[in-house]
């Protein structure tokens, strides 16, 4: 009767809780790296345009709107160089389950760096007189439209979270992200097509900016439906896990 009782006690005890190393998955570090190193180009783009707006560069025709009206322009920047680098590390799972205070006083500094991001561009494409090259009526309703988009998708992201619905939350907010990030993946595809076809049409350039945000938002959408599959069969792991402990005892 003992040793049976001593076997019973024994299958009862709960397993021992395995440690989290200090990055769980290659996903924690590997993520995050890729997408620093997407945003670098434009990150570096808008350092050099705030240095040349304190007195570093020439006014031009290319850049005279910015030097006429410069605030947006700053508030883009300033908006768009902290939303792209700090939302990288809310992609690194191990890291939000570590640190979830972290997580949420980064992610409304993320809201808010994002929000001005998107208002001033979008200000910008409305009312800067931008060089003809640069931007036609494609590339004009693109820019609104995405600029849109990620407005709106922070602002439902947050609407989300207020309500505690996580799982919307993290969908909108991956979307609001992928949005931003689009001038990362234009210079991706800028850059070999410039090197290996030389300098774009006006046409093709509105097409291959208009394709970057494309990418990313369909990016974002398997990201999210990976995701939502994943939460899915994590439940059924563990009902099946709790019937067959039951089973057992």
């Amino acid at each position: 009767m003992n040793r049976t009782g001593e076997g019973a006690a024994t299958a009862q005890q709960p397993p021992p809780v395995r440690k989290r190393a200090p990055f769980s998955t290659r996903a924690d570090w590997l993520v995050p790296l890729a997408l620093i190193v997407l945003s670098a180009i434009p990150v570096i783009a808008g350092a050099i345009r705030l240095a040349g707006l304190a007195g570093a560069a020439e006014v031009a025709p290319e850049n005279a709107r910015f030097f006429a009206t410069p605030l947006p322009v700053v508030l883009h920047i300033l908006g768009a160089t902290p939303f792209c680098i700090l939302g990288a590390f809310q992609f690194a799972p191990g890291f939000r389950r570590r640190k979830p205070g972290w997580h949420r006083v980064t992610g409304r500094l993320l809201v808010l760096c994002g929000l001005v991001a998107g208002f001033s561009g979008l200000w910008m494409t409305l009312f800067y007189p931008l060089y003809p090259r640069l931007q036609g009526e494609l590339l004009y309703g693109l820019r609104l439209l995405f600029g849109s988009g990620m407005v709106l998708s922070l602002a439902l992201g947050l609407r989300a979270i207020l309500g505690r619905d996580v799982a919307r939350h993290r969908a909108w907010m991956i979307r609001g992200y992928a949005l931003g990030q689009g001038a990362g993946t234009q210079a991706l595809i800028l850059l070999p097509w410039s090197l290996s076809f030389g300098t774009p049409s006006t046409l093709t350039y509105e097409l291959l900016m208009g394709a970057g945000w494309v990418i990313n938002l369909a990016v974002a959408e398997w990201i999210i439906r990976r995701g939502s599959a994943t939460g899915r069969r994590r439940p059924t792991a563990g009902v099946r896990g709790a019937v067959s402990s039951r089973a057992i005892t």
